[in-house]
């Protein structure tokens, strides 16, 4: 068993794969616990645990609980990489729901490899596109709820 995990760190590149791997996802997890610059942490926290502890928000704590549960605690720590990998997600979950009823798109993965990669261009693209929304979102939510 130890002998044949040694032996996956003496092929060259696939060393190089696990440890590039292994970096981003610490870079990933520093970037979950550095705030955002001007957002006073204390403040956020204090409001996230008045959502949670009062019992005539219940839709409001149950959802502050459940975007907690999805980005390990990083939008409650207002950090840089607070969305996580939601937004992609979402970006996903869009373009296997719209290959499915444009036909244009439909045709694109039924190309093959390239067809393929095409989408997944199209959905880095959206990506990002709605890494901005749902952070927009996100700070107009939390206006309405500090007032």
């Amino acid at each position: 068993m130890f002998s044949s995990f040694a032996n996956i760190f003496k092929i060259p590149d696939l060393r190089k794969k696990i440890f590039f791997t292994l970096l981003i996802v610490a870079f990933f997890r520093l970037g979950c616990f550095i705030p955002v610059p001007g957002i006073d942490v204390a403040a956020l926290k204090a409001l996230f645990e008045s959502i949670a502890g009062s019992a005539d928000n219940v839709l409001g704590g149950s959802l502050i609980a459940l975007s907690t549960l999805f980005t390990g605690g990083a939008i409650a720590n207002a950090a840089i990489f607070g969305l996580g990998v939601m937004p992609y997600i979402s970006a996903s979950i869009i373009f296997q729901v719209l290959t499915v009823v444009w036909p244009s798109l439909q045709a694109l993965s039924k190309e093959g490899e390239t067809g393929r990669k095409k989408i997944q261009q199209y959905v880095r693209i959206t990506t990002v596109g709605l890494s901005f929304f749902q952070a927009m979102i996100i700070c107009v939510g939390l206006t309405q709820l500090s007032s």
